[in-house]
């Protein structure tokens, strides 16, 4: 009966895998990797024969249904890794498990690392409850903009970041959520394996003065119980069609029945831009 196995590899020491995951991976008949190379080294030091396949972010949206009908069709039984860590968290791996699971193909996981949860459990921060958010966005507007939004929905968030960028985001994070708290992991499980813990201001010099900040991944706990919440961003003011077509008149030097007719063009319903040409006339009727 055709199977599919998410299966947790190493986030940095390989001997964190567990006996369980090494023989899915060598009793299956078929592993989707993120990278082929990277498992490929894993089966090679546990003597692992078992055919590869590449499935990552660029093209698992077609190889996922692929390899679904594939098992189906050949009653395979597939195990699904990536390069480090548990395959769908933050990493590929979501729409070979949707394909699947839409063709009534069981799908079962085989636990183990996680980089945001081991960083959780080493934070010393109350993480009962947590929001876990990935990589953030990279422009500095919509950075701030997403913290923000992170204020407001959660009180600890987990987050990842490269090691070129974790200055300037908790830079960004002084800024913007005064009063949070963060521990950052680097390198989790590695011979140099670090976690800093205190105010942001704190954890932004300490990340300043360390010439070796540049090494490493980050995963990064912000506590944000002593943060403000921002305040809700107040939506655009709507912009009335009727201002809409004063608009067109003045900057297009139209009439009003050519703006209505420009509206109608741009989309709009032609009831309502008639509705809203009449209210003008009424409007500076004399």
């Amino acid at each position: 009966m055709a199977r599919l196995y998410v299966v947790a590899t190493p986030i940095g020491n390989l001997q964190d895998w567990s006996p369980r995951a090494v023989e899915t991976l060598r009793n299956a008949d078929l592993i989707a990797a993120e990278d082929t190379r990277v498992t490929g080294k894993l089966c090679q030091i546990h003597g692992i024969r078992t055919a590869l396949t590449s499935c990552h972010q660029h093209n698992e949206g077609t190889k996922g249904e692929y390899l679904a009908e594939k098992m189906l069709a050949e009653d395979l039984t597939v195990a699904l890794t990536t390069d480090a860590g548990t395959p769908c968290i933050s990493d590929p791996g979501y729409a070979l498990v949707r394909a699947c699971a839409e063709r009534g193909i069981e799908v079962q996981p085989v636990p183990g690392c996680c980089a945001a949860i081991a960083a959780l459990s080493v934070s010393g921060f109350d993480t009962r409850e947590f929001a876990f958010y990935g990589f953030l966005p990279r422009e500095k507007k919509d950075l701030r903009e997403k913290l923000r939004s992170i204020a407001r929905e959660s009180r600890i968030a987990v987050v990842h970041e490269s090691p070129f960028r974790v200055t300037e985001l908790v830079e960004t994070i002084t800024e913007e959520l005064p009063g949070c708290r963060i521990s950052a992991s680097c390198d989790l499980t590695k011979m140099h394996e670090k976690t800093l813990r205190g105010p942001a201001e704190e954890i932004l010099r300490m990340l300043r003065e360390n010439p070796k900040t540049e090494k490493g991944e980050y995963c990064l706990v912000l506590d944000l119980h002593g943060t403000e919440k921002p305040a809700e961003e107040a939506p655009p003011a709507e912009i009335t069609l009727e201002a809409r077509l004063i608009e067109e008149i003045f900057s297009g030097g139209m009439s009003l029945r050519d703006a209505q007719n420009e509206l109608v063009l741009k989309g709009e319903k032609k009831n309502a831009v008639k509705q809203a040409a009449l209210n003008l006339k009424k409007l500076f009727e004399v």
